[in-house]
């Protein structure tokens, strides 16, 4: 019985902070998008505007008050606008004291100020802890809900208990929250969305890398084997029968890395007997990019069918082209050598391997046609 009551509580209890009233600074479309998932997701939404008369374009449901008003009403701020905007907050130091303060902002390039967005809060707003987290987070993303594959949410601060209410709110949302550490972490965070393709570079690394390994040991077999050990020239390959050999194992293996590390991190978590423990960093950037990984798989097996369509185009082609060859021969050597020169080119010794199977296949086309009865 008094486990069936404490855990009713726990869920009591979750279900109250789940249901926490969240207030929002800022109605432009991160804003709007932030208050609509929050509504979507059972919190109570108060959007804080100069003039609340005129904000007729936020969600049904949220509650439209003054700052101060809406400050009165909440815990939790998420302060959805630009920095050069900061300065109405000193009328508000007061009504700050003690809230958590969520800084959502970006900036225009990498390194725009010496500090952090969210450390300059901070001096601002001494009496407010501030949190920073949700800024790599779209506002598609938010409304797109789980259909959009973008759910990682870096959160970073200098109070836990804070950052830990901010992570229950991302969680609550269905969002995977990331501790980035402390209030220090902030400018990378800030920094983060402006960074080209960030979470591509190691898995096009590893798939540039595994494209050269098999590159070179399919030209070493494939071509330059035949030519050192018989002589034969089949460079052609490089074309198209070496890229096609390519390309399916360096998916399978990319493929095969998309898997990989959830299976790595599940015997991490059985080991250790939690889940709530941070994954060491090499762990976590392989988890991070494996959406990425993925997608490269992908490319490489659409490479995959569409090299192995080409390949009977090739070989119809190249058979038309020999068929022709063979048939102007023969009609060539019928009329200037006869029949007898024919048999004289193949007893020869000076001829080469590629002259010798086409006389070879003539000798066999003219038997088919004496036999026939067309000679």
């Amino acid at each position: 019985m008094k486990k069936m009551e404490m855990s009713e509580k726990a869920t009591v209890g979750e279900n109250d902070r789940k249901r926490e009233t969240i207030c929002i600074f800022g109605t432009g479309d991160l804003g709007r998008s932030l208050g609509m998932r929050l509504l979507q997701s059972g919190h109570p939404v108060i959007f804080g505007s100069r003039n609340p008369q005129n904000s007729t374009l936020l969600p049904s449901g949220a509650q439209v008050l003054t700052h101060a008003d809406a400050l009165k009403e909440s815990k939790i701020i998420f302060l959805a606008v630009h920095r050069e905007n900061y300065d109405f907050l000193l009328a508000l130091s007061n009504l700050l004291d003690g809230k958590v303060l969520v800084d959502v902002s970006n900036n225009l390039r990498m390194n725009q100020y010496p500090e952090s967005n969210a450390q300059y809060l901070s001096q601002l707003l001494p009496k407010a802890i501030v949190v920073k987290g949700f800024n790599t987070v779209s506002a598609w993303a938010l409304q797109s809900g789980s259909l959009d594959a973008n759910t990682q949410v870096f959160v970073c601060g200098d109070d836990d208990k804070s950052k830990q209410q901010v992570m229950d709110v991302a969680r609550s949302l269905g969002l995977t929250p990331l501790d980035r550490g402390s209030l220090q972490a902030a400018k990378e965070m800030e920094n983060y969305p402006l960074q080209l393709f960030p979470m591509w570079r190691l898995p096009l690394a590893i798939a540039f890398g595994l494209t050269v390994f098999f590159f070179v040991y399919c030209v070493v077999i494939d071509v330059i084997h035949p030519y050192v050990t018989k002589n034969r020239d089949v460079s052609y390959k490089l074309a198209i029968s070496v890229p096609n050999r390519i390309f399916p194992n360096v998916s399978l293996i990319l493929l095969s890395l998309v898997y990989l590390p959830g299976v790595i991190a599940a015997f991490i978590q059985l080991h250790r007997g939690t889940k709530y423990k941070r994954f060491p960093n090499w762990l976590d950037r392989w988890m991070l990019c494996r959406k990425q990984l993925g997608l490269v798989a992908l490319a490489y097996a659409f490479l995959h069918v569409l090299y192995t369509f080409i390949i009977p185009t090739r070989i119809s082609v190249r058979w038309r082209w020999i068929h022709s060859m063979i048939v102007e021969q023969l009609k060539f050597l019928q009329r200037e050598t006869g029949k007898q020169r024919l048999a004289e080119l193949w007893n020869s010794k000076s001829h080469n391997a590629g002259v010798a199977r086409t006389i070879k296949t003539l000798m066999t086309f003219y038997s088919i046609r004496r036999s026939n009865g067309q000679d």
